[in-house]
């Protein structure tokens, strides 16, 4: 996952909102989202490489999130895959300050990442940028998002993701929480958003100015690499929605999946 965008409480009756956009190489074999037979209660889409998930949530309503931290000199080709971080707490119990609590010991045996921990009563970043050093904070309610650097960090795409989840959450003093149906256009334009940004506000993650050229999109499209997947998560107080859609090679349409579960 490459940005993650949502609202935290903000809303009494819409714990949680989610837009998230996953890019990855077209190479690596990946498995729509759906629930894993090995383990029942995930919803998720699956590495078919490594075996883990960029984000998922389960039928109770625990929620993960993962993006990678941008920094080439740092990369350790022994390090463990990153996605195997969201898979543990999803298909574990930790509340997810005891699961940040295991992070903090072992979180350098991983390149740097992002990683967001909802148990329902706590929203929690865990950031790790690759020099062994692992951070942990409760994020309070409101707006957060996260792309390939610290939360926060003002990159275009990451403010533009941003202003999209605060238009579609609405006014918390509304009755009732906006509808499903009403999110998926407004969430899904936002994300296929395929606007560069201008190059005197790219970021110096050490890639080079034409790869930050090209990562610069909300949407990126490329013949090897780019965004393979983009998801819109809603939980409230009775219900939990979620539909992924996926892309393939410049950025071409190949599907969609959608659950709606009562909790």
């Amino acid at each position: 996952m490459c940005l993650i965008a949502l609202g935290w409480r903000v809303r009494p009756d819409m714990p949680l909102l989610v837009i998230a956009n996953r890019d990855e190489f077209h190479r690596r074999p990946t498995a729509p989202l759906a629930f894993w037979p090995d383990a029942p209660t995930v919803l998720a889409g699956r590495d078919l490489q490594s075996g883990g998930t960029w984000m998922g949530v389960t039928r109770e309503g625990r929620f993960a999130a993962l993006t990678n931290f941008r920094d080439p000199s740092a990369q350790r080709p022994d390090a463990r895959s990153r996605g195997l971080l969201v898979s543990g707490f999803l298909t574990g119990h930790a509340s997810g300050p005891d699961y940040a609590d295991t992070l903090r010991r072992n979180g350098g045996d991983y390149n740097g990442f992002n990683l967001l921990l909802c148990d329902g009563s706590s929203l929690i970043w865990i950031g790790h940028p690759g020099d062994g050093k692992v951070d942990v904070h409760t994020l309070e309610p409101g707006l957060h998002a996260v792309s390939n650097h610290l939360p926060g960090t003002p990159w275009p795409k990451l403010l533009r993701a941003l202003d999209g989840v605060a238009r579609m959450l609405g006014k918390p003093e509304a009755d009732e929480a906006p509808a499903f149906d009403t999110l998926t256009g407004p969430a899904f334009a936002v994300l296929a958003d395929d606007t560069p940004a201008d190059d005197a506000d790219l970021p110096d993650t050490g890639v080079g100015i034409e790869s930050e050229r090209r990562l610069s999109p909300v949407f990126i499209s490329g013949e090897e690499y780019g965004t393979r997947s983009g998801t819109l998560l809603q939980l409230t107080d009775s219900y939990l929605c979620v539909e992924e859609r996926r892309y393939g090679r410049a950025g071409r349409y190949q599907g969609a999946s959608r659950f709606s579960l009562q909790h």
